[in-house]
């Protein structure tokens, strides 16, 4: 009997929880569905509350190095206080939505390297150690960015990575302290003049906030300098306009200027300057760290974008299949 109380007092015997998703995979702004099913231990036990959140893997500035660790940026309260009686089913279903501003964790079918979200479900349990889930999800970009990702990759630019930083981008619109940078190695025809080029969305429920970042060379009597610039991308017309053309006569007009637009060093250049700003564009400054269907687009270009994707790493990576315990989730 003792042992059996040591059992209970470290949740041995206790309820097991389930967390089933009619689909994982989903974009910015859509309702994640399904349900928790949960499952009586031994004996009956008082679950205090049900919770739901989104979580992914943010990068921080702690002095002299970069940290990372993992950011809870939704949540959903699912039920409050209720018995569960011994060996008793019960299944409570959910929709969950996700914000305009999560990450992309994958585009064009493929993950992306270094990026990761999950569905956590934790489930407090009165006198007990609490039960919990972690799913994986699957955001894909919104048309929208689909198409401007398809106008880098038909460009030539290639994938290297992708993060989430900690920091808000003053101009922008932006309701998370967080935003994603997805990183590019340059097109071989701006080889030698640029290092890489960085794209990051801020998407609402009109439009999407673009946010480029483009990593000169220096030159023989000249240092390197970080450009950015800024626009705007309204749903209802963003097929009306050649976004590989935008980008590319930006990047022409930027390279063949020997001092840019305003651009400095250390991450504090000017953006959304000329007559590539028409598209919602205006000036200011970043400050870091503190209709068309996915079919479509998913052609030639994809190709050139996945080279740099390694398919399933970063899940088999990220999520250990354990059971249900989330320790492996970073």
């Amino acid at each position: 009997m003792v042992f059996r109380k040591l059992m209970h007092a470290f949740g041995a015997g206790g309820p097991s929880v389930d967390t089933v998703l009619e689909r994982s995979d989903c974009r910015p702004g859509e309702l994640l569905r399904g349900e928790v099913r949960l499952r009586g231990g031994d004996r009956t036990v008082t679950i205090e509350r049900i919770e739901l959140g989104l979580v992914t893997r943010v990068e921080f500035e702690g002095g002299e190095h970069e940290q990372a660790g993992g950011v809870e940026f939704a949540r959903l309260p699912l039920s409050g206080r209720f018995e569960l009686p011994e060996h008793a089913d019960r299944a409570l279903s959910f929709q969950f939505p996700v914000p305009w501003e999560a990450p992309v964790t994958a585009v064009f079918g493929q993950p992306l390297r270094g990026m990761a979200v999950g569905l956590k479900t934790e489930v407090a349990v009165a006198k007990a150690i609490d039960a919990g889930d972690l799913d994986p999800v699957a955001i894909h970009p919104l048309p929208a960015q689909e198409l401007f990702l398809d106008a880098v990759a038909r460009l030539g630019f290639t994938f290297r990575t992708a993060d989430v930083e900690y920091g808000h981008l003053r101009g922008v619109p932006q309701q998370m302290p967080f935003y994603q940078e997805i990183e590019f190695f340059p097109a071989p025809q701006y080889a030698g003049r640029l290092n890489e080029l960085e794209v990051t969305f801020v998407a609402g429920p009109q439009a999407v906030d673009v946010v480029l970042e483009v990593d000169k060379r220096g030159g023989l009597f000249s240092g390197g300098a970080d450009t950015f610039h800024h626009l705007r991308i309204d749903y209802a017309t963003a097929g009306q306009t050649d976004w590989a053309g935008y980008l590319d006569g930006w990047l022409q007009q930027l390279l063949a200027n020997a001092h840019g637009y305003g651009g400095g060093h250390g991450g504090h250049a000017a953006y959304g300057h000329g007559g590539y700003g028409s598209h919602g564009g205006h000036h200011g400054h970043r400050r870091h760290r503190g209709g068309l269907g996915m079919g479509a687009v998913a052609g030639g270009a994809a190709a050139g974008f996945v080279g740099g994707i390694v398919a399933g790493e970063v899940f088999e990576e990220v999520f250990d299949d354990d059971g249900g315990d989330d320790d492996g989730f970073f």
